[in-house]
């Protein structure tokens, strides 16, 4: 299937959080738990001012199969982002997490980032395999971050380390 990632526009805004909200509804792979509307979505991953960039991934029909964003954390070094990736879970669509990646690394060399730091809760095997396939390292873990019901569960923090291309 032919994949185009772009930069998320403003009309991306209602599929894409569509995306996101299937994807916490399903439960276990996001540590967002509360469905946005579009508005806040529009608000975190379009407007927010800890953002770097967030890309699209569309099909040849021009649907939105799924997104990337990268964002600053005061919790990371200054030359360290953080990313967050969700794809369209039904109908999946192969390699759009490669896809997001190669650009969202682009844009983070391209801007004077050394790192890319993913946050992955440790009963997400999918959101871990995916980090490690695009060659993210084991970097720290939180132990026990509760869930809103108050469930423990550890994040695992994985490092991609940006080589100059």
């Amino acid at each position: 299937m032919t994949l185009t990632v772009r930069p998320m526009m403003p009309d991306d805004a209602a599929e894409s959080c569509r995306i996101l909200n299937e994807i916490i509804e399903a439960g276990g792979t996001t540590a967002r738990e509360i469905p946005f509307s579009e508005s806040l979505f529009r608000e975190n991953f379009l407007a927010g001012l800890d953002q770097v960039c967030c890309h699209v991934a569309v099909n040849a029909d021009t649907e939105v199969v799924g997104f990337q964003w990268l964002g600053v954390s005061e919790d990371l070094p200054p030359d360290c982002a953080d990313i967050a990736s969700f794809a369209r879970q039904d109908p999946v669509v192969r390699g759009v997490g490669r896809a997001l990646f190669a650009e969202t690394a682009r844009v983070a060399r391209k801007l004077g980032y050394a790192q890319i730091n993913a946050t992955i809760r440790a009963d997400n095997v999918p959101g871990l395999s995916y980090y490690a396939k695009m060659g993210f390292q084991d970097h720290s873990v939180a132990h026990g971050r509760p869930l809103r019901d108050g469930t423990p569960v550890d994040r695992i923090s994985k490092r991609f380390v940006l080589s100059r291309q």
